[in-house]
């Protein structure tokens, strides 16, 4: 017999938490109508246990805080199926994009690899070029 599919979502859930697209789209995979898919997506959003919003802050704290843009976490969050008002409510709670270049700066030395390293974690490259001197102006002082 086959699972419910609120059984076959909790399941999803029990390793990390998931945006209700991804519950979709992973019951979807599994055979399950979009009646049923529906129907489990609202009682797990019901009880609590898919919140939008709630993995969306938690997403875009873990990224901003490993030193990506806020281009890199909109991306992220819109491929798991955030809306876009949750999106930029969540970026607007962050510290803003010139800390965390900065921290990042600080941390790994204002050369050329931090410098594309920032690049490539979505950060422009007039940010970049500016945190990246200011870091080099104060250490000669």
């Amino acid at each position: 017999m086959r699972d419910d599919a609120v059984e076959q979502a909790l399941r999803a859930l029990r390793h990390r938490e998931r945006t209700s697209r991804q519950v979709d789209a992973h019951l979807a995979a599994r055979g399950y109508d979009e009646r049923e898919r529906d129907a489990a997506i609202a009682t797990l959003a019901r009880t609590g246990l898919v919140d939008d919003r709630r993995f969306a802050e938690a997403r875009a704290a873990a990224l901003a805080g490993k030193g990506a843009s806020n281009a890199h976490i909109r991306h992220d969050l819109d491929d798991a199926g955030v809306d876009r008002e949750t999106v930029e409510e969540t970026l607007a709670t962050l510290e803003d994009e010139r800390t965390r270049a900065q921290r990042v700066v600080e941390r790994r030395g204002a050369d050329a690899r931090t410098l594309r390293y920032l690049i490539a974690k979505g950060f422009s490259a007039d940010l970049v070029q500016a945190v990246v001197a200011e870091s080099r102006a104060d250490a000669l002082g």
